[in-house]
């Protein structure tokens, strides 16, 4: 795949499902995406993302995929034994971290494998809010990559790895302001919505 800007990031599903079909074990089991990417282009429309939208949207969606096959459905993959997705999807986390790591990113190279591992532990701790948690996290590091984490991001991601009630709305009122800061809040609220995140509950957009 090019690595350059040109890449479109709604077209970032397909341009990964065929990065897998070119990976002898797992290429029988890739399927077309059955919708666009809601959480690249988000990061896309960031202005941290304006030399290589594409670019950006294709790796944060390389790292959602690696999540959905560790713990969720996958979109790009079906038919594949427990053991196949996870090897496809530590290959995703790879392939999403190095091309960031090429682009000399290493604030958005943090931020992502604290998305990882934190998505990790919020799946492990379960309860009945765990989904929506999970969701937010993304859609806050997607806004994070793409205009910048401030202090505040990081003081909302602390206080959901520590389990505090607190932690959602801190989240999200951070993530708020950085996506009206970097021009990001409709993309924002599209984003929310099309995941089924009822983005009132946890951004003031206005």
């Amino acid at each position: 795949m090019s690595g350059n800007g040109s890449l479109d990031p709604s077209q970032a599903l397909r341009l990964l499902a065929q990065e897998l079909r070119g990976e002898e074990v797992i290429a029988p089991h890739v399927r077309e995406p059955a919708a666009p990417p809601v959480l690249g282009p988000l990061v896309a429309s960031g202005p941290r993302a304006v030399e290589a939208p594409g670019e950006y949207g294709l790796l944060f969606e390389a790292i959602r995929e690696g999540f959905l096959m560790h713990y969720g459905e996958p979109r790009l993959v079906e038919g594949a034994d427990e053991d196949l997705k996870l090897l496809a999807g530590d290959y995703l986390y790879a392939l999403g971290l190095e091309r960031l790591a090429a682009r000399g990113d290493t604030d958005a190279v943090h931020e992502l494998a604290d998305l990882i591992s934190l998505s990790a532990q919020l799946h492990a701790r379960g309860g009945d809010e765990a989904a929506d948690r999970i969701d937010l996290l993304w859609l806050s590091s997607a806004v994070a990559v793409g205009a910048g984490a401030d202090a505040g991001h990081e003081r909302g991601k602390l206080a959901l790895r520590e389990g505090a009630p607190e932690g959602p709305g801190l989240l999200g009122g951070a993530t708020t302001q950085a996506a009206v800061r970097g021009g990001m809040g409709a993309a924002l609220a599209d984003a929310a919505d099309s995941i089924g995140l009822i983005s009132q509950d946890f951004f003031d957009l206005g």
